[in-house]
């Protein structure tokens, strides 16, 4: 495997990053994940965007989209595979112990795996926990990820894929690593991002491909909707069949179908749109 850590390609066993990079020692980095399909990353350019983004509402500096395209492009070429995952890291860099930043710039790291495709259906539960949503990285794809690992190690324990959070109003906010979408009275629903919930790039194109509708909605919509299905990069649009183990009859159901066609078919047409 080759990966690009901070200026060129490197076997995996040599691309170290330091022990007191500040995104090991107290999470400071942001993060992307593009999928890739036979050498092609989808959609990079509004993932490009938002790792801008969130480094922005970190006060990182901005990170150089060029160098970060060519990166890409380097690592997918040294990796052909026919379906991967594409993770692009970047962090505050060499910092001394603490939550002050050092001053050796940041650090950047971009490697691929090999991803699986997901079935077409899936199970979730919700769990306990909230999102602040009016905390200081709210909104932001940091690295910071401890409470989506708690959360998705008790989906794990529950024979689920995904953990739904609310909010700290008991709104319904998003997944560990996934947007949330419900059919109400054959309408289509999701939660807006003042709910909290990551702005994701699969998130705005169903909006934008299927006429879907912002809403806030209370934890309890869960229970009264007719169909529900979850969107991320590596999931693209993947229907729940049962939700904290109750079955939802005929999942994918119309709407969700008609989701799940609408975005294969236009992302085929547009890989960067």
């Amino acid at each position: 495997m080759k990966i690009w850590l901070d200026g060129g390609l490197r076997d995996a066993h040599s691309a170290n990053v330091s022990v007191l990079d500040h995104g090991l020692t107290v999470g400071d980095g942001v993060f992307e994940t593009v999928k890739t399909s036979e050498g092609t990353p989808f959609a990079l350019t509004r993932h490009l965007h938002r790792l801008a983004s969130s480094a922005r509402g970190l006060g990182l500096p901005e990170p150089d989209q060029d160098e970060v395209r060519r990166a890409c492009e380097a690592v997918v070429a040294a990796n052909p595979m026919p379906y991967g995952r594409l993770r692009i890291t970047y962090t505050g860099g060499l910092s001394p112990l603490g939550s002050d930043r050092g001053d050796a710039g940041p650090t950047l790291v971009v490697a691929l795996g090999e991803a699986a495709r997901r079935p077409d259906v899936t199970s979730v539960v919700t769990v306990p926990w909230t999102r602040n949503e009016r905390g200081a990285i709210t909104g932001l794809k940091t690295t910071s990820y401890a409470e989506n690992v708690v959360a998705l190690a008790r989906a794990r324990q529950q024979a689920a894929t995904e953990a739904l959070f609310p909010n700290t109003h008991g709104q319904l906010c998003e997944g560990t690593g996934s947007n949330v979408f419900l059919v109400l009275d054959g309408e289509l629903h999701t939660p807006p991002l003042t709910s909290g919930c990551l702005a994701g790039i699969t998130r705005a194109l169903v909006l934008e491909w299927t006429g879907a509708r912002e809403t806030e909605l209370p934890m309890e919509a869960l229970e009264r909707a007719e169909e529900i299905f979850v969107t991320s990069s590596l999931r693209d649009v993947q229907a729940v069949a049962r939700l904290d183990g109750r079955a939802l009859a005929g999942a994918p159901g119309p709407v969700t179908s008609k989701a799940m066609r609408v975005f294969e078919e236009r992302s085929a047409a547009d890989i960067d749109p």
